[in-house]
């Protein structure tokens, strides 16, 4: 029986240091990923691992991060909470000016244009730049602007982008990667504040938290988590991948504080729980279906980075 798959990575700031666990049992397990396609964190651990970065590494890179200093703010960082130009310099250390066509599988990422907001799938030009796009979470990091187009998270529209693996690997199963619980656990989630990655002294960040406004900001920051999840459901009951795995990680915030190790081992044991069903969707008739069935356009505007042209067409590689 074939073992060839494909993942729709989610979002969820470090709870996605998870999806590194997921790949590696599926590697354990002998299934080949084929294909990524990632949204925020997902699309910046799809991207590393497209472009040839192994689990060893991606892990040993998770349990260097000091997040304090990561997430600093640059003077020429854009509008936002917090930076990514450390991020950036991170990811250029690895990626360099790798393109999408000198990967090793097929990668792509969502984003979302702030002014039209449109959703824009990112599967050409230098894959460093869609990722930055991709990670842009709005009014937390600075957008990121390519050839003048303001580009924010795609998980403003695609938290978990199941329509975009399966455009990638039309005949494969897709096996989604969600990092939100099921509605009914939702009552039993904490309230997200202020990251405790905050560059600033805790003492400050502790009485900032008794001011109105930073209340007001934690109150809009609980309002964009509930939207986020509801998105990510609804997305999936329209896109229906084959499995969903759901790594117990909900009740870490954003930009938390955690331990990757614990992260890690999360998501392996959630793809572990999911197994047999992602064996059972490999059989022939499966298969078959999902050729017959199979997606013949991108599910989303495509941008072309080099020459800067937003269609509906499938790109020419």
């Amino acid at each position: 029986m074939a073992t060839e798959i494909a993942l729709a990575l989610g979002g969820g700031g470090v709870r996605g240091i998870a999806h590194l666990g997921v790949i590696r049992c599926l590697e354990k397990e002998g299934f080949k990923i084929k294909a990524v396609a990632g949204t925020s964190v997902g699309g910046l651990v799809g991207g590393l691992y497209a472009a040839g970065t192994t689990t060893e590494q991606l892990e040993e890179a998770a349990g260097a991060i000091n997040q304090r200093k990561l997430f600093r703010r640059n003077p020429r960082d854009g509008p936002a909470f917090l930076g990514l130009h450390n991020v950036e310099k991170a990811l250029l250390s690895t990626l360099g000016d790798l393109t999408f066509k000198q990967l090793d599988i097929p990668f792509g990422c969502t984003s979302v244009d702030l002014h039209t907001g449109q959703e824009i799938i990112l599967t050409q030009g230098k894959v460093i730049d869609a990722i930055m796009a991709t990670i842009a979470f709005p009014g937390i990091f600075p957008p990121k602007i390519i050839n003048g187009i303001t580009l924010v998270d795609g998980g403003v529209l695609d938290p978990v982008p199941v329509a975009l693996a399966r455009w990638l690997a039309s005949t494969l199963p897709i096996i989604a990667v969600c990092l939100s619980p099921e509605p009914e656990e939702w009552s039993e989630l904490p309230s997200p504040g202020l990251p405790n990655t905050i560059p600033i002294p805790e003492v400050f960040i502790k009485q900032l938290r008794k001011g109105k406004t930073i209340q007001a900001v934690e109150i809009f920051s609980r309002s964009m988590d509930i939207l986020d999840r509801s998105m990510s459901e609804l997305r999936l009951k329209i896109d229906k991948p084959d499995v969903i795995i759901r790594p117990n990680v909900a009740k870490i915030g954003l930009l938390d504080n955690v331990n990757p190790d614990e992260l890690i081992e999360a998501g392996e044991l959630a793809a572990k729980k999911y197994l047999p069903q992602i064996r059972a969707s490999l059989t022939i008739p499966k298969t078959i279906s999902r050729y017959l069935h199979k997606e013949k356009t991108p599910p989303g505007h495509n941008l072309d980075i080099e020459t800067n042209s937003i269609s509906k067409d499938t790109p020419d590689d």
